[in-house]
């Protein structure tokens, strides 16, 4: 896989529409990784918000030490409602306190996305 055609995930909003989901290429900055294993990580997308990436099938995972590194990701772009206990799981995964995971009450509609493919940078684009 390589960056080119990547478009910057600030762009997803308008690429998506009303549309609930488009298969993308996306160049963006991993905010957070999954600690236990790698298998997702959050890409920051506008407004100081997050877009989890997972990979398909599970079938990969990334190094867990890549946060604030520039990555590709190629795949479908979704919108979701995550319920309740998925999003303690992954703040769980991401190292949250008991008293932070048990806050969360209420399942957030998110933009996700299933990558089939990711690209670590080693610079910025």
């Amino acid at each position: 896989m390589t960056a080119a055609n990547a478009v910057p995930v600030a762009q997803l909003t308008q690429l998506l529409g009303t549309k609930d989901s488009a298969q993308v290429k996306l160049v963006g900055k991993a905010t957070e990784v999954c600690q236990a294993k790698g298998c997702w990580m959050t890409i920051a997308i506008a407004d100081g918000k997050q877009m989890r990436v997972r990979f398909k099938d599970y079938g990969f995972f990334v190094p867990k030490d890549i946060s604030g590194k520039t990555v590709v990701i190629n795949g479908w772009a979704h919108r979701e409602i995550v319920p309740v206990n998925d999003l303690r799981h992954y703040a769980t995964d991401a190292g949250k306190s008991e008293k932070e995971v048990a806050a969360i009450t209420k399942p957030e509609q998110q933009l996700n996305f299933e990558a089939d493919g990711v690209l670590v940078m080693e610079k910025s684009l």
